[in-house]
Parts: structure tokens; sequence; C-alpha cells
């Protein structure tokens, strides 16, 4: 595909090239990119980390899935001991 260009907008993508320290062509495919290619799994233009994952982060209690809870901050050093205990038996470490 050849597109031909207004002399003005050529002469803007050829000072904004310059400014960015890209080429014309670069700098074409990459705004088309943007316009045309976008997603809603795309990162924002802008913004923080927060803004782009905001919708996803939470934090939930695990009674709302195990009776009682899932006491997974409980004697965490007996459980990861006795977990390396099972590994050596099973040769696996």
């Amino acid at each position: 595909m050849a597109i031909t260009l207004p002399p003005e907008l050529e002469r803007a993508i050829e000072e904004q090239a310059r400014l960015q320290g890209t080429t014309p062509e670069l700098l074409a495919i990459d705004s088309l990119r943007k316009q045309f290619l976008t997603t809603s799994a795309s990162p924002p233009a802008e913004g923080t980390l927060l803004d782009f994952l905001g919708e996803f982060i939470g934090c939930i209690h695990s009674s709302e899935y195990v009776s009682g809870g899932a006491q997974m901050s409980v004697v965490t050093g007996r459980k990861f001991a006795s977990g390396m205990v099972k590994k050596r038996r099973m040769g696996r470490l």
C-alpha cells in the first residue's frame, strides 16, 4: 500500500520524526498502529501501572472459598519444613 500525503502533513511528520530521533516512516507506522491496532489489553499511552491494572486489583478472604478460611499464614515455617522433608523422601531434593 502506498499513501500519498499532502505536503503540509509530510512536513509535519518529517519535523516530528526529527524531533523524536526517528524516521518519518517509523513514526507514521507507530502512529497508525496506535490508531488502528489498539486493544483493551494494550496498556494506556500514559498513566501508572495502577491505572492500567486498577480494575483487576483487589483482595479476597479465603473464608469466601474455604470454610473457616485457608489459614495460609499460620505456621508457615513448619509447613515449609514439612514440604521439604516430603520432597527429600521422594528423592526430588
